[in-house]
């Protein structure tokens, strides 16, 4: 049951974290409306939660967009405890999730094997 509760969690705060991003509450230009939270792991005390950001550029954009984001988490972090019902707002830490650039490199690897 607890699980459940927990993925249950998970999704309304990456929803929410999304949304904020997308409505440019943040009014930061330097983030982009392309990025996206590819996954969301809130601890089971739900105390912190990791939000991994995937943005298909280059490796300093992706730098610059999780500083943005970090230094922005306790702004989120606040905006989030208004907008959800829940005992304890989770801590915010982002980071870069490379796992859609690995998936292309592996499908373009298996394309090159078979001509």
């Amino acid at each position: 049951m607890k699980e459940i509760r927990l993925k249950r969690v998970e999704s309304l705060l990456k929803e929410k974290i999304s949304e904020i991003i997308i409505k440019n509450e943040l009014k930061d230009p330097r983030l982009d409306e392309f990025m996206t939270i590819s996954r969301l792991q809130v601890a089971k005390d739900y105390k912190l939660a990791k939000v991994y950001i995937s943005y298909l550029g280059d490796e300093e954009t992706h730098a610059t967009i999780v500083k943005v984001l970090n230094n922005a988490a306790g702004f989120i972090q606040g905006l989030l405890g208004r907008r959800i019902r829940l005992k304890h707002t989770p801590k915010l830490a982002f980071f870069v999730d490379h796992s859609i650039e690995k998936g292309f490199e592996i499908t373009q690897k298996i394309k090159g094997l078979f001509p």
